[in-house]
């Protein structure tokens, strides 16, 4: 699998030394570069680009109003921002990041961020082709969850003392990225897991399990406390052991108020 892939970055030096860099991964085919935001977008939307490599400090649009702003269009390219920053880590997310990565870009880093989108294209490849062929067989459709054989799946594996537990779903009470990682957590315990938000959120029950962020995946029936925090979001309270607070985004928390009714 090969990855068609847009630098942006309004640095000539930062799109040199990135492309280096890239030239080390044979799946990543480098087909263009912008030096701006606007530039980038008008280049998205004219070719299918895979993945973007996107700096977040660029004058004019910066990189996080262009991912944005690709939200709205229907083909959408995997987003690995490039950044010298570290603060915008959390709002990154918010925009459907794959990952984050920091300047001057570690290679192993590097190497796990492509992996992560070589795998993410790799599933809705496969998603896409079992629709195609139950179609074709004159099969009625079929949610993604139930094609994949989970929908019955109760049991999440995650990593306590160095040994693979199964986590019993009624038992997590919300889930959650900490520093690229991906950890289940319970009442007293927190237990590292090799899934990423998105599978856990595909795996687990959407009766029950609410995405309120980018980095959160809560129990809502382990939720006592919904405190209003700023400009429109909320903490929920979780009943564990530590009264732990889960953040709500301004985008999640409207559709929290629906589900809950108020």
């Amino acid at each position: 699998m090969k990855l068609k892939a847009l630098i942006v970055d309004d640095e000539y030096p930062a799109r040199q030394e990135l492309r280096y860099a890239l030239s080390n991964f044979p799946n990543i085919e480098i087909v263009g570069e912008a030096t701006s935001a606007q530039e980038a977008l008008a280049l998205i939307k004219a070719l299918d680009y895979q993945v973007l490599f996107l700096d977040i400090s660029m004058p004019g649009m910066t990189g996080l109003e262009l991912a944005t702003a690709l939200q709205e269009l229907s083909r959408q390219p995997y987003i690995i921002f490039v950044t010298a920053y570290d603060e915008y880590a959390v709002q990154a997310f918010e925009v459907n990041a794959v990952d984050y990565l920091l300047k001057p870009v570690e290679t192993g880093r590097l190497k796990k961020a492509i992996d992560k989108v070589l795998r993410l294209t790799q599933e809705s490849a496969e998603a896409a082709g079992e629709g195609q062929n139950m179609e074709a067989a004159g099969a009625p459709a079929t949610p993604a969850r139930e094609q994949m054989g989970q929908i019955k799946i109760d049991r999440i594996p995650a990593e306590k003392q160095g040994k693979t537990v199964l986590v019993a779903e009624s038992d997590i009470f919300y889930a959650f990225t900490e520093q690229d990682y991906i950890y289940i957590k319970t009442y007293a315990d927190k237990l590292f897991t090799r899934f990423t938000l998105k599978e856990l959120e595909a795996r687990l029950n959407p009766a029950v399990f609410f995405r309120t962020h980018r980095c959160y995946l809560v129990n809502l029936h382990k939720v006592k406390e919904i405190v209003p925090f700023f400009n429109g979001t909320y903490n929920l309270v979780v009943d564990d052991k530590e009264n732990s607070e889960v953040p709500v985004s301004r985008a999640q928390a409207k559709k929290l108020r629906k589900i809950l009714g108020f």
